[in-house]
């Protein structure tokens, strides 16, 4: 998990699916006991947006984590004001509508 941008207005955090797992002691029938990797089923990466304003909160992973991760490298590529982050990240949290208990 990264933040990724915090502001008055926004909050971006990176979830990251392939972090290293917790190990894990599974028994075997009549052998020793063996270390297994806990691995998520679906490894899948994706971002946390939170509106501070509203106290609501969207998730993005597949398709729409892709189009965050392109604005994420075009901003790296050109960086861009803070008004224009803000502006990109107005559309995505008018999907928010999670609220955010516990943060």
């Amino acid at each position: 998990m990264h933040t990724l941008y915090d502001s008055d207005t926004y909050s971006v955090t990176h979830m990251l699916a392939n972090a290293v797992a917790a190990d894990a002691t599974k028994e075997r029938a009549g052998g020793p006991a063996v270390q297994v990797l806990l691995v998520p089923a679906l490894a899948r990466h994706g971002f946390e947006i939170v509106d501070k304003r509203s106290g609501k909160e969207v998730y993005l992973d597949g398709s729409w984590a892709e189009l965050f991760q392109r604005h994420i490298s075009a901003w790296q590529e050109k960086t861009p004001t803070q008004e224009e982050v803000e502006e990109t990240l107005e559309q995505y949290a008018e999907l928010a509508q999670n609220p955010v208990l516990v943060h």
